[in-house]
């Protein structure tokens, strides 16, 4: 599924849409430790996080990763809202808890 085709389905809040809305999205990946996620996320993953910092989206970048969804109601730090604007990267939101906001997600890319 294309990120632009994920992000017509309205299930999370966008806080920002990144320029490459082409990008396949491949699977779900769920951690909050940044070295994992920088070493392990597969390129077009949708991650799902609390970590709302500007070190998660340079990991998101570097990772090549299709997009973050950050769980239980966790926001993005002004430092990182801008540092998302500037590089591109789709970030959302979502109330559940990163389980569910995985499962949400799997369900998503896998119909």
């Amino acid at each position: 599924m294309l990120l632009k085709e994920f992000l017509d389905k309205k299930i999370f809040v966008v806080l920002n849409e990144g320029k490459d809305l082409d990008k396949e999205l491949t699977k779900v990946f769920c951690c909050d430790l940044l070295s994992i996620a920088m070493s392990k996320a597969p390129s077009g993953s949708v991650w799902v996080t609390v970590m709302g910092n500007v070190n998660a989206i340079a990991v998101s970048v570097l990772a090549e990763i299709g997009c973050i969804i950050l769980a239980e109601d966790a926001n993005l730090d002004e430092t990182a809202l801008a540092k998302a604007r500037e590089q591109g990267v789709t970030v959302l939101k979502s109330s559940s808890p990163i389980f569910d906001t995985g499962l949400i997600a799997h369900n998503l890319l896998n119909g």
